[in-house]
């Protein structure tokens, strides 16, 4: 007996040990589980978490509070976020850094930067030659570039989201705000990278509120079209945006609910900042006026002081949102001396008269953009805290012309909620329901370049084309090929946004250069001189608008065909011969980008612009390439194809005539002049 057991111990130690073995690597598996979002705002941002067995849950910080704000305190050795940074702004105002994302994206000679200036005395902005942007200049040893104070942030949102998930998270889903350029988006992903973050998608915060709105809404959405409009007035700014809901018949998935941004609105510096900015001022003239004849020094020279004015005015703002007058005091707010002042909610009305002027704006804005008139809105719903303020409610409902506004959605939490499905369904560890999202270019794109023509025997002349690659309103994530037919030789061509004019003069100052990048093709020549007896079908350049918003160049190819004879054993047959141009700029998609396939192809002639039309033959294709819903949860909204480009070698045209054609490739190369966003 006692050989039997020395036998059968090492047995069971085998066996438990690979049971040990499989629960480690089970529970291994589900710690890398988790995903997370960030609704980033001006003011405060909110996290939310969705692991298994925890759907959708908003992250409570070190206070225990729902939202955290967007505040950073900078010291030699010490950092300091959230509610610990914002109550060292009273100690050190110049370095706490607060409204800094005002600053991405934007070089030196923005007018934002000068009114950040303005709005923040006392923080030193230096310039950088290499990025023409600026930095905060902390101490003589000290700076930082808004990109990597918002990196801070992202990677401390990150922590927040870890500790209360305990497990790590490397997965997000940040919201921007829908008027976010390509170098304010591109700024963003960059902190992202420097926190470590994997972006699954740059989300427009007002995407993802309507996202919210559907998600718990599922059962009211049927085949009859509801046009809802979000009137989100935060911090900084303001956007209202007409959402249409409706059931649609997907590809593979069947009935599914869509939502489709039908139309937007803003206005970048309307919003409850700019309310505390003209309280802090009348409270700094109050307290001026009070020690007048004391020779004491103006209060606005004092960084702490005002610092003080600014928390007492957002305190302000937001009693007087229930209250008829409220008392502002201060212990000690300069030179040991208390300040006390009564203020009424018709001084504060009439010191914002002028911002509540600007409350209409955006909500003619987004029914232009949409092209539909008051009466198709159903229902006008408020989001962002700044539309607490009852006049605000009261100029929006007069100029909506509807009996109430809808306060039925949590104006505070709804994008983080909707940030954070849209990151499950990316997501390959979870499976949600689909629910089909539609997003809206808001700045269209296009393509501007110049060619010799021969407008009489001998007479040469030049002529620029636009091409407009992605519209005003239409839909992303998409892929788009322009075909340019009339080349032979190496040639350049430019990436610039679209029409504007929908935009202010002011608007168009903030916007910055409109040229996105210049792009040089060289090896086109050469192509020709290898291939002489082939027949061209142009040079094709892939352009892609993932889901972040982000445009990227995939790839040039210059595409050649030739007829081969029938052989007994093979059919006739179309060879091309394709030129692939190599990845230009960009290097493809972003580097968060899902990898997507392309169902379709759909051809449509783009028509010249004005005043460039061509001549026959000289005619610019453009291709739309389209994906349909899929069911699968982790393929969630996109309608349009995302991901990389399409390795070299690939079939770059689709089949024409029904004949089956062979593709090879031959490599050639390309540069960038200017990398312009």
């Amino acid at each position: 007996m006692a050989v039997k057991v020395r036998r059968q111990r090492p047995r069971r130690r085998v066996c438990w040990a690979l049971v040990a073995v499989l629960l480690a690597d089970l529970l291994a598996l589900s710690d890398t589980l988790a995903v997370m979002s960030v609704d980033l705002g001006s003011e405060s941002m909110k996290v939310a978490i969705v692991k298994p067995g925890v759907p959708m849950e908003i992250v409570l910080n070190k206070e225990s509070r729902r939202k955290t704000p967007v505040i950073v305190t900078l010291k030699e050795n010490e950092r300091f976020f959230g509610d610990s940074a914002a109550s060292m702004a009273i100690k050190n105002p110049k370095a706490t850094l607060r409204y800094f994302q005002h600053l991405l994206g934007k070089q030196a000679d923005n007018p934002h930067v000068a009114l950040y200036q303005a709005r923040f005395p006392e923080h030193e902005l230096t310039f950088d030659p290499q990025r023409q942007t600026v930095h905060f200049q902390i101490s003589s040893q000290l700076q930082f570039s808004p990109e990597e104070v918002l990196g801070m942030v992202l990677n401390y949102s990150r922590s927040l989201a870890e500790d209360f998930a305990e497990q790590p998270i490397k997965d997000a889903v940040i919201t921007v705000p829908v008027f976010f350029n390509q170098a304010e988006r591109r700024a963003v992903l960059q902190a992202a990278r420097m926190a470590g973050l994997k972006v699954l998608q740059l989300i427009n915060d007002n995407t993802a509120t309507a996202l919210s709105y559907g998600v718990f809404r599922r059962k009211d959405i049927n085949t009859t079209a509801q046009n809802i409009m979000f009137y989100d007035m935060g911090s900084g700014s303001t956007v209202c945006t007409i959402v249409t809901y409706q059931m649609v018949k997907t590809k593979e998935a069947g009935m599914q609910p869509q939502l489709q941004i039908r139309g937007v609105g803003f206005d970048r510096t309307l919003g409850g900042l700019e309310m505390e900015l003209r309280l802090r001022e009348r409270l700094a003239g109050l307290f001026n006026e009070q020690r007048k004849g004391q020779r004491a020094k103006d209060v606005r020279e004092n960084p702490r002081a005002m610092a003080k004015l600014l928390r007492e005015a957002n305190r302000l703002k937001t009693v007087l949102s229930a209250n008829a007058d409220h008392m502002a005091q201060i212990e000690g707010l300069m030179d040991d001396v208390d300040f006390k002042a009564k203020v009424t909610r018709v001084e504060f009305e009439e010191l914002c008269a002028d911002l509540f002027e600007r409350v209409p704006g955006p909500v003619q804005q987004a029914l232009q953009s949409a092209e539909m008139s008051l009466d198709e809105i159903e229902q006008v719903i408020l989001v962002g805290g700044a539309t607490r303020v009852p006049k605000v409610q009261e100029v929006l409902l007069k100029a909506v012309g509807k009996e109430e506004l809808g306060k039925n959605i949590n104006a505070d939490e709804a994008a983080a909620m909707g940030a954070v499905y849209q990151a499950a369904a990316l997501s390959k560890a979870f499976k949600v329901k689909p629910f089909v999202v539609r997003d809206a270019v808001v700045y269209p794109i296009l393509v501007e370049f110049t060619r010799e023509v021969e407008e009489e025997p001998g007479i040469h002349s030049l002529k620029h084309n636009k091409r407009v690659l992605f519209s005003r309103m239409g839909p992303y994530p998409q892929r788009k090929v322009i075909t340019f037919n009339r080349y032979s030789h190496d040639f350049n061509f430019h990436i610039n946004y679209g029409d504007l004019g929908f935009l202010g003069p002011e608007d168009l100052r903030v916007f910055g250069s409109q040229n996105l990048t210049t792009v040089k093709l060289k090896g086109v020549g050469d192509s020709f001189k290898k291939y002489p007896d082939y027949e061209s079908k142009g040079i094709k350049a892939h352009f892609n608008l993932d889901e972040s918003g982000v445009l990227s160049l995939d790839r040039v190819e210059s595409v050649f065909e030739t007829l081969v004879e029938d052989s007994p054993e093979e059919e006739s047959t179309l060879t091309k011969l394709g030129n692939t141009i190599s990845s230009l700029f960009g290097g493809g998609t972003t580097p968060d980008a899902k990898e997507n396939g392309t169902d379709t192809v759909q051809e449509e002639e783009e028509s010249p612009a004005e005043g460039s039309k061509d001549e026959p033959g000289e005619q610019v294709e453009l291709k739309e390439e389209a994906e349909a819903p899929v069911e699968d949860g982790s393929q969630l909204p996109p309608p349009e194809p995302k991901g990389d480009a399409t390795p070299e070698g690939e079939k770059a045209t689709e089949k024409e005539n029904g004949d089956k054609s062979e593709a090879q490739a031959s490599v050639c190369r390309a540069s960038v002049t200017r990398f312009g966003f």
